[in-house]
C-alpha cells in the first residue's frame, strides 16, 4: 500500500493544522482538560506537541540512520506564561527544517520504513493532525481531519505503527478486516494473525483471489483515521462482520 502523500502535501497541512491548534490554545485555559487525551491539560498537550517538534528538529537532519541518544526526548518546559511563545518558536523552526531538507536524505526512523527524511514529513503532519483535533476538543469544537491527509493517515497506521508493534489493541485476534473511505476511493486489507499483522497490497489482489473478509468497517477517512487513534469509537463508522476485530487496529 502506497502512502498517499508527497513532502508538498504533508508540508502544507503540517502549516495549517500547526496553525490551527495554536489559534485555539492561545485563546484556550491552559488548565483545561482535553477529554481525548485523559489526564492532560491544554498545557499539557502544547508542551507534549512542541516537545515532539524539538525531539524530531534534533535528529531528523543528521545524515545518518542510527537512532538517536534516547536522552534526546526529555526536555524542560517552559512556564505557562512562556509555552505558547516557546511553541511558535519550535513549531517555526521545524517547519523550516522539514522545508529544506532533502526527503531522500538518509534519516533514521523506527517503523519498517525506508530510512530517510521523508518519513518526518509525513509523521510530523500526522501527529499535528490528530492533536489539532485533541486541541479544539477541549473547547468542545473540532473540524474533521482533512480527508486526503487521512486516507494517508490510515495508511501509516497499517503500514508503521501496527508493523512496528505500537497496537494499543488485543493481539490474540485472526480474521481479515477490510476498510474503506468511498469518498476518497480508497480501500485496505489487513490480516491480523494474532501477535502479527500484514497489510495486504490492493493492488496486486484480484477480485476472485480476495481474502475472506471477517468485518468490513466504511465512513470517512477522518473517522476511520480517528477511530485507528482511539479518538472515536467504531460504532462511528458502518460496520458489518465481526467488529471486535477492529480493536486490534487501534494505535492510540
Amino acid at each position: 500500500m502506497r502512502a498517499h502523500g508527497t513532502k508538498e502535501l504533508w508540508l502544507d497541512a503540517l502549516r495549517a493544522d500547526a496553525a490551527a491548534f495554536r489559534a485555539v490554545a492561545g485563546e484556550a485555559d491552559l488548565t483545561a482538560v482535553v477529554p481525548t487525551c485523559p489526564d492532560w491539560t491544554v498545557l499539557n498537550l502544547v508542551h507534549h506537541l512542541g516537545g515532539v517538534y524539538r525531539w524530531v528538529r534534533g535528529h531528523a537532519s543528521r545524515g545518518v540512520t542510527s537512532a538517536p541518544d534516547p536522552g534526546s526526548r526529555r526536555h524542560d518546559y517552559p512556564g505557562a506564561e512562556e509555552t505558547l511563545d516557546w511553541f511558535d518558536e519550535e513549531a517555526k523552526g521545524l517547519i523550516e527544517l522539514l522545508d529544506a531538507l532533502d526527503p531522500n536524505m538518509p534519516a533514521w526512523n523506527w517503523a519498517p520504513q525506508a530510512k530517510i527524511a521523508l518519513f518526518w514529513h509525513r509523521r510530523m503532519a500526522h501527529e499535528t493532525a490528530v492533536h489539532r483535533w485533541d486541541m479544539q476538543m477541549s473547547q468542545g469544537m473540532a473540524e474533521p481531519l482533512n480527508d486526503h491527509l487521512a486516507a494517508d493517515g490510515v495508511t501509516e497506521v497499517l503500514d508503521s505503527w501496527l508493523p512496528a508493534g505500537r497496537r494499543k489493541g488485543p493481539t490474540d485476534r485472526y480474521g481479515v478486516v477490510h476498510l474503506t473511505a468511498p469518498e476518497e476511493g480508497q480501500e485496505w486489507f489487513i490480516r491480523l494473525r494474532g501477535e502479527g499483522i500484514a497489510l495486504l497490497d490492493t493492488d496486486t489482489l484480484l477480485d476472485a483471489d480476495g481474502p475472506d473478509t471477517r468485518v468490513h468497517a466504511s465512513g470517512q477517512a477522518s473517522d476511520l483515521m480517528l477511530a485507528l487513534w482511539g479518538r472515536i469509537g467504531f460504532d462511528s463508522l458502518e460496520v458489518s462482520g465481526d467488529e471486535s476485530l477492529l480493536a486490534s487496529l487501534r494505535t492510540g
